[in-house]
């Protein structure tokens, strides 16, 4: 019942909001149109929950803690706690993993999820990220906590050269000089009658990061570090008019990160509280690093068939090597003695596919047809011996898609719906698994499903800047095909009938309640989800494998920002609560809370921004409260024990740039990540401290 209550709740300063909101001048904001819902519709014709973190808070987030991640871990509340590592490793939307993608473009592997799709650009190129919360199937596979998408910036509007830069430098709390970093970035445009381009090169330098007590912050060995690494991007877009509203679009870029290698994990001790700390020393093997390439090109034709069109084709290429060691899994006789064989695994996935909509307004009736083409190739091998750990595998999407809006009353109301057809075949040659696992023979397959996925929804507008909305839609993904090939140790095994590809179907419900008007942006939204063969994620051993369980999931999501009597301070409020629980033992009913790796806790963001000429100043807290999983196999030591995070910044325009001053973890506060407090009970060497103080000095030029 505390949900309807908390809900109920809620309301109340909604609706006294709305009536202060009459009070105010009727001026509206142009309607925001986020790209990732394939609709040219603006988002409050939606039934659907959406944010857009703009150009200018995320510049100002990028110079508090320096990655999208962080950025919308600050200021989205029911994002998990960001891990500050390269791996997005048990970092959840709503309690299930989101889609990343760049220009509607997916970064995830379906195959095999290496965990590093947040890392995949530098964010100096990105002018916006579309943020829709809650399981959907609009981008195709992937989406069961929601959509992540990174637009990339564009040529100016008007005719003529533009220039941005970047220039920052970044120390931890004490100025110590393995913690200084830096970077370097500059984007030329420029436009030109019919054609338009822009094109620019970043370079990264990260330094060592330090905890509130001035301990190096131990690094992950296995799945690579953000501290203590470097990274070089290029990133080129040029577009031509042809004339009657057709458009040709190409796009390019190229992100690479690596680690310098030389810094070495040594136990913490989780009885007395000692975080895992780092010292100088010799990585064996390949330093971890992250490559990702992508190619676009589009074409729009704004008046085709009395509709528009937009045809994208893409590809994409991701390398990811991470730390090795001498692991069981990994050891071979017939190549060295056991226990002495050392190697690493590298996740390369390439993929390429189509996007096609077109969309007209028939009368009241916006109606949006399409097809999606995805095709991807993923193996995971181990780089010192050649050896694939998972094999060579492919998988093959075709979905067709139809959405439709109908307004009514003038748009007072409006009746949304719309299903996506997806037809899957993965395609797995025979193999041998490694001698760990037996070694197994194993007979390839080409399992396969297919599956209809509606969604549908209503919105009420009486007045323009207040809407309600309620909805329903289904996401998918597919299990992690990769883990449950790789660890097959029993003989005579054939894939087409032991490997279940089942997909796993989110069924998302919601409804909400915004307010934005005059002064005052608020919204309450109630959501409850399912999954009757979910995919969660149990540490087995050294290792995390797949389970295949009944998952629900209910949460509650508050936010208001509002102008105040003092000239320039707007206040912010962000709560967000969520209920995870599974079916640990296989009955048909939940019995046990979803544990950190699979749902962050309940938070509370706070904010003031004051601007007054050319001076803007901002902070913001972060409390994640605290929190006990309950289960029949709960361990206590598991048990989240909260903490308190406050970061600010200050910027001031000058006639040659704006230079912001930041701090991230203002107080200093010693606390232990997240994901290390509720994970791993007996790991003394992955219990990683969050980052202390660090202070960026930065400045962004215009020309």
């Amino acid at each position: 019942m505390r949900f309807p209550l908390l809900l109920s709740a809620a309301l109340l300063p909604l609706a006294t909001a709305a009536q202060a909101a009459d009070k105010a001048p009727e001026e509206l904001e142009t309607p925001i149109v986020v790209t990732a819902a394939r609709t040219s519709l603006p988002v409050t014709a939606l039934p659907l929950t959406a944010e857009v973190i703009d150009r200018a808070t995320l510049d100002r987030q990028l110079q508090i803690s320096g990655s999208v991640v962080d950025a919308i871990a600050a200021l989205t509340p029911s994002f998990s706690p960001a891990r500050q590592k390269l791996t997005g490793q048990g970092e959840t939307l709503r309690g299930r993993s989101p889609l990343f993608a760049i220009d509607g473009i997916p970064q995830t592997a379906p195959l095999r999820d290496g965990s590093r799709d947040g890392f995949t650009i530098d964010p100096f190129f990105i002018d916006r990220v579309e943020l829709i919360l809650g399981s959907n199937a609009l981008q195709g596979i992937g989406g069961t906590g929601g959509v992540i998408n990174q637009v990339t910036v564009s040529a100016p509007a008007e005719d003529g050269w533009s220039a941005r830069t970047i220039l920052q430098g970044t120390a931890e709390s004490g100025l110590r000089s393995d913690g200084f970093g830096g970077k370097a970035g500059a984007l030329v445009a420029n436009r030109s009658g019919a054609f338009d381009v822009v094109a620019g090169v970043a370079y990264e330098r990260r330094g060592v990061f330090r905890d509130g007590e001035q301990r190096r912050i131990a690094p992950d060995g296995t799945q690579g570090d953000l501290m203590d690494s470097h990274s070089l991007s290029f990133f080129a877009k040029a577009g031509v008019e042809l004339g009657g509203g057709v458009r040709i679009e190409a796009m390019g870029q190229r992100f690479h990160l690596e680690g310098d290698g030389d810094l070495i994990a040594v136990n913490g001790n989780r009885l007395t509280g000692l975080p895992s700390t780092g010292v100088r020393g010799v990585v064996p093997g390949d330093p971890p690093e992250n490559l990702a390439e992508t190619l676009a090109l589009t074409l729009t034709a704004d008046d085709l068939a009395g509709g528009a069109l937009r045809v994208r084709g893409f590809w994409n290429r991701t390398a990811d090597i991470y730390g090795g060691g001498t692991f069981a899994d990994f050891q071979d006789p017939a190549i060295a003695p056991r226990g002495t064989l050392f190697d690493q695994s590298q996740n390369i996935s390439r993929k390429w596919g189509v996007n096609a909509s077109w969309e007209r307004d028939l009368g009241p009736l916006n109606l949006v047809l399409g097809a999606d083409l995805l095709n991807d190739h993923t193996v995971q091998r181990l780089a010192q011996t050649g050896r694939a750990w998972v094999p060579p595998t492919d998988y093959r999407s075709i979905a067709p898609f139809a959405q439709g809006n109908l307004a009514l009353w003038d748009g007072k109301v409006r009746l949304a719906g719309g299903l996506r057809w997806e037809n899957v075949r993965i395609d797995i040659p025979d193999y041998t698994t490694l001698w760990f696992y037996g070694p197994q023979r194993v007979g390839g397959g080409s399992p396969s499903f297919d599956r209809v996925l509606p969604n549908g929804g209503i919105v009420i507008e009486p007045t323009p800047g207040i809407r309600a909305y309620a909805s329903y839609a289904q996401g998918y993904t597919v299990p992690d095909i990769g883990r449950i090939t790789r660890a097959i140790a029993r003989p005579g095994i054939d894939l087409d009938t032991f490997l279940d590809i089942a997909p796993v179907l989110a069924d998302n419900r919601e409804i909400g309640v915004e307010v934005k008007r005059g002064p005052v942006e608020a919204s309450a939204t109630y959501f409850w989800s399912d999954s009757s063969n979910g995919q969660l994620l149990v540490l087995v051993g050294d290792s995390f494998a797949v389970q295949r369980q009944r998952i629900e999931l209910q949460g509650l999501e508050l936010n208001l920002t509002t102008a105040t009597p003092v000239p320039g301070l707007r206040l912010g409020v962000g709560y967000a609560h969520l209920d995870g629980r599974v079916d640990s033992n296989g009955d048909g009913r939940v019995d046990a809370d979803l544990d950190g790796a699979n749902i962050g806790p309940d938070r509370l963001n706070l904010s003031a921004d004051w601007t007054m000429g050319p001076v803007s100043l901002r902070l913001q807290s972060r409390t994640h409260f605290a929190k006990l999983f309950r289960g029949p196999a709960r361990d206590p030591r598991n048990d989240f024990s909260g903490y308190h995070l406050l970061d600010g910044a200050v910027s001031v325009a000058t006639g040659v740039g704006t230079f912001t001053l930041a701090g991230q973890n203002l107080l200093d506060r010693q606390y232990i990540d997240y994901n290390s407090d509720t994970q791993r009970p007996t790991d003394n060497l992955r219990f990683f401290a969050g980052r202390g103080r660090s202070v960026t000095l930065g400045w962004l030029g215009r020309f």
